[in-house]
C-alpha cells in the first residue's frame, strides 16, 4: 500500500465559490494570526506556544462576538492550518526551510479537509457543501481517501488534490543502470548516449509575458481592469509552469521505466543560479524539481537513485584512462584527451563519469 495524490480541475457553482473564498480567507487569517502571535511572544519571552496551546487558544477566539465568523468554517481544516504553521516552525528550526511567512491573497489559497470527504459521482463532498462540488475526473480515482486540499491558483482556477492509500504494483525490473548529466543545452544526457531536449519555456512566452506585464504596470492598482490584467499575466505563468511539469514527469518517468538504478550529481542548484547569465536558463531547467520528481518515483518503484559528490570532476575526467583536464570551460563541449588522444563529448563524458561513480559508491557502501 502508498500514498498517492490524485489532482482534478473543480468547477464550483457561484454559491460555492462564495464559500470557498470565505474557507480560504478564514484559513489565511488564522494562520496569519497565530503566526504574528508567535513571533511576539519569541520576541518578548524568547519561546512560543506550540499547536496544541494554539488550537485551545482558537476555541475561545471562536467564542468572542468579533470572531464569530470563524464559526462557520469546519474546526477540522483550521486546526489543520495550525498543524501547517507548527509543521513550517519545525523544518525552521530544524535547519531545513526558512522561516515561515505571512500567506498573501494574491498568491491563491487553499485549505485541508483531513476527515468526512468523499468522492461520488463525479463530485467532492466536504463538510459544508451537501450537494458535492464538481470535478473534472480525467482518470479513475482509486483508493481510500485519507484527506483532501482545495486550492485556487492566481488566474482563479480550483483544484482538488485528494491523498488516498492504494495498492501499488511496481514497475518491472530492467537490471539496467545509467548515469546522467544535468545540462542546459540538453536537460538531460544519459551515458547511453540518449538526450532529453532541454526545457526553453520562458524564452518561449517570453514576449507574449513581457506585453502582459507591461499593460499590467500602466493599470491603477487595485483597479478592475488592473485585476483582470493581473489573472492574464497568472494565466502565461501558470502556461509555462505546465508546460514545465509535464515535460519533467514524462522524462523521469520514462528514465525509471529504462533503468533500475539511476546515477547523477548532488548539484548546488542555489548557488549555480548566481551566475546572472546562466540564472534564467537553470531557473527553467529545474534541475531540483527534476531529480525530486525522480527520487519519490524511484522509491515508488523499488529503483535507486544514486548522487554523487557535488565536487567530482566529471566532465574535466577522460573516462577512459582518468586524465583531468583543469583548463576546461563551460564553452568547450568537446575536447581531446592529452593522455590517450580520445575525443570527448562533454556531456556525454560526464555521464559516464557519474555512472562509474555511483557503482563504485554504491560497491563501497557510501
Amino acid at each position: 500500500m502508498i500514498l498517492k495524490t490524485y489532482k482534478y480541475r473543480l468547477y464550483p457553482s457561484k454559491e460555492q465559490e462564495e464559500i470557498l473564498a470565505r474557507y480560504f480567507g478564514t484559513v489565511r487569517f488564522v494562520y496569519n494570526h497565530f503566526l504574528a502571535e508567535r513571533k511576539r511572544q519569541y520576541e518578548e519571552y524568547g519561546k512560543s506556544d506550540n499547536y496544541y496551546t494554539q488550537a485551545k487558544t482558537l476555541t475561545n477566539l471562536k467564542k468572542q462576538e468579533e470572531y464569530s465568523w470563524i464559526k462557520e468554517i469546519n474546526s477540522q481544516t483550521l486546526q489543520h492550518s495550525l498543524r501547517h504553521l507548527e509543521t513550517a516552525y519545525t523544518n525552521f528550526f530544524r535547519g531545513t526551510a526558512k522561516f515561515p511567512r505571512f500567506k498573501a491573497k494574491k498568491n491563491g489559497g487553499s485549505f485541508t479537509v483531513p476527515q468526512f470527504c468523499s468522492v461520488a459521482d463525479g463530485r467532492i463532498f466536504i463538510p459544508k457543501f451537501k450537494n458535492g462540488i464538481k470535478i473534472k475526473e480525467h482518470r479513475t480515482f482509486k483508493g481510500k481517501v485519507k484527506n483532501m486540499t482545495i486550492s485556487v491558483t492566481p488566474s482563479g482556477k480550483y483544484f482538488v488534490s485528494i491523498l488516498s492509500e492504494v495498492e501499488y504494483k511496481p514497475l518491472q525490473k530492467t537490471n539496467a543502470k545509467v548515469g546522467i548529466d544535468l545540462g542546459i543545452k540538453d536537460l538531460v544526457i544519459t551515458s547511453d548516449g540518449i538526450k532529453y531536449s532541454s526545457n526553453k519555456f520562458i524564452k518561449y512566452y517570453s514576449k507574449e509575458l513581457a506585453k502582459a506585464q507591461k499593460h499590467l504596470s500602466k493599470k491603477t492598482n487595485g483597479s478592475m481592469s488592473w485585476s483582470r490584467q493581473r489573472i492574464k499575466v497568472a494565466k502565461i505563468h501558470e502556461k509555462i509552469h505546465n508546460c514545465r511539469m509535464d515535460k519533467l514527469h514524462k522524462i523521469s518517468t520514462d528514465l525509471i521505466k529504462r533503468y533500475d538504478v539511476i546515477c547523477c550529481e548532488d548539484l548546488n542548484v542555489k548557488g549555480m543560479q548566481r551566475n546572472h547569465k546562466l540564472a534564467q536558463c537553470i531557473s527553467d531547467a529545474s534541475w531540483g524539481t527534476f531529480l525530486t520528481l525522480l527520487s519519490y518515483k524511484a522509491e515508488m518503484n523499488d529503483k535507486q537513485v544514486v548522487k554523487i559528490g557535488r565536487y567530482y570532476p566529471s566532465s574535466k575526467t577522460c573516462h577512459q584512462c582518468g586524465y583531468v583536464k583543469e583548463d576546461l570551460t563551460l564553452k568547450d563541449r568537446e575536447w581531446i584527451c592529452l593522455h590517450c588522444g580520445n575525443v570527448i563529448d562533454r556531456d556525454l563524458n560526464a555521464a559516464i563519469n557519474i555512472l562509474n561513480e555511483g557503482l563504485r559508491n554504491i560497491s563501497a557502501g557510501t
